[in-house]
């Protein structure tokens, strides 16, 4: 039986939009043996099987890549085959050059559906992303694209987090952003100036969602942080 191996690089907005664990997922489903890993310009593969399997792959890789990817390249050059068994995700390597990001992208139906599902750990928690939508450029501290390279890198994933992170049948599988109430960002509110109808509100509010819409119904001026920048805001 013939066995090939293919050294694959691929250039675009191929980091922060899933594209590893597709890579991993569809060597799985092909029984191709290798790895993959971000670079600082890209995406790296290798891959190793039957000739006919690394052509189905290699169509697929493009045809088949996540909704937020956009690939510009891909350079295949045929390396000695190796004494390996499975495919896994390398960790990532840094090298010169750069890699397209993906930009904030915003939240796709199912984090919606967790948003509002009472039932959901993630019931209304702002901050609920997956491999599909969520934070990317403004989140970027630097590359190839990692949580630790992120400003999420504060943010150390708890136990259920963390499994959803490692599991190659979750969306949120090597979903950089992931994160939840009990150990993601949080909300919170503040007073610049002290008044006592102000301090009233804060002191009485269920939410800092509720205590804002109160100083704004009370004619105070707000500035919302939000991932890129402040929004300011008054009743016009």
């Amino acid at each position: 039986m013939s066995i090939e191996r293919q050294h694959i690089h691929v250039t675009g907005v191929v980091q922060g939009v899933g594209f590893r664990p597709f890579v991993y997922g569809l060597a799985h489903r092909l029984g191709l043996d290798g790895w993959v890993y971000n670079s600082s310009d890209g995406v790296d593969i290798e891959i190793q099987g039957r000739p006919e399997q690394l052509a189905r792959f290699a169509l697929s890789l493009q045809d088949q890549a996540p909704p937020l990817a956009h690939i510009e390249t891909v350079t295949m050059t045929v390396v000695p085959p190796q004494n390996e068994r499975g495919f896994t995700i390398r960790h990532s390597v840094t090298r010169s050059g750069a890699s397209l990001i993906s930009p904030d992208v915003a939240t796709c139906s199912d984090c919606l559906r967790e948003l509002l599902s009472p039932a959901d750990r993630r019931h209304r928690y702002p901050f609920t992303n997956c491999t599909n939508c969520g934070p990317r450029f403004t989140i970027i501290e630097g590359l190839p694209y990692d949580r630790p390279l992120t400003t999420m890198h504060e943010f150390p994933m708890c136990p259920e987090c963390q499994a959803e992170y490692e599991n190659p049948l979750d969306r949120r599988f090597h979903a950089q952003p992931n994160a939840c109430p009990v150990c993601g960002p949080h909300v919170w509110i503040r007073a610049g100036g002290s008044t006592d109808s102000y301090d009233n509100v804060l002191a009485s509010a269920e939410s800092p969602f509720k205590a804002a819409a109160s100083l704004l119904r009370l004619g105070g001026t707000m500035a919302i942080k939000g991932l890129g920048g402040f929004h300011l805001t008054c009743d016009a």
